[in-house]
């Protein structure tokens, strides 16, 4: 079976990943801690690393019961054909996602162009091109999903 990248509607990820669960189908919605502030207090809450996308492991003849989920709404498409993801780089997606693994990277004069050997940092994705840097973020291009995905360092 193949990873699908599923659009989703906004703010609907971690509902239709939880369904398709519900329904028997491998779902993934990566997600990331962040600190939200309102007037009165901050709070923890976790939002999907890849907006309005999830990641489905499904069969080619099951493709479409992912749209009897309410909240799905197409896959995406990359060259005419669907956008497949590779087991490597769904599980760096994974590793990423656990940043309380305990990794320590260091990044030293990345310049746009630049491979990144990411399976040297601990992922076990093989490698990333990185687009551009500014400041203390890094956007790294994942050629298998066609997708930019945005660092802090």
């Amino acid at each position: 079976m193949l990873w699908y990248v599923l659009y989703t509607k906004p703010q609907n990820e971690k509902k239709v990943a939880l369904r398709l669960q519900q329904m028997g189908i491998e779902a993934y919605c990566p997600l990331r801690t962040e600190i939200r502030q309102w007037s009165d207090r901050k709070k923890k809450v976790e939002v999907p690393l890849l907006p309005s996308m999830i990641l489905v492991n499904v069969a080619e003849k099951d493709r479409n019961r992912v749209f009897e989920v309410p909240g799905a709404v197409r896959y995406m498409f990359w060259l005419e054909k669907p956008a497949i993801v590779t087991q490597e780089e769904v599980e760096a997606l994974k590793e990423v996602q656990s940043a309380k693994n305990g990794h320590k990277m260091e990044v030293q004069a990345i310049k746009p162009g630049t491979k990144l050997n990411l399976s040297e940092m601990g992922f076990k994705a093989q490698e990333g091109t990185v687009k551009y840097v500014s400041g203390n973020q890094c956007w790294v291009v994942l050629e298998g999903l066609g997708y930019v995905v945005k660092l802090e360092i």
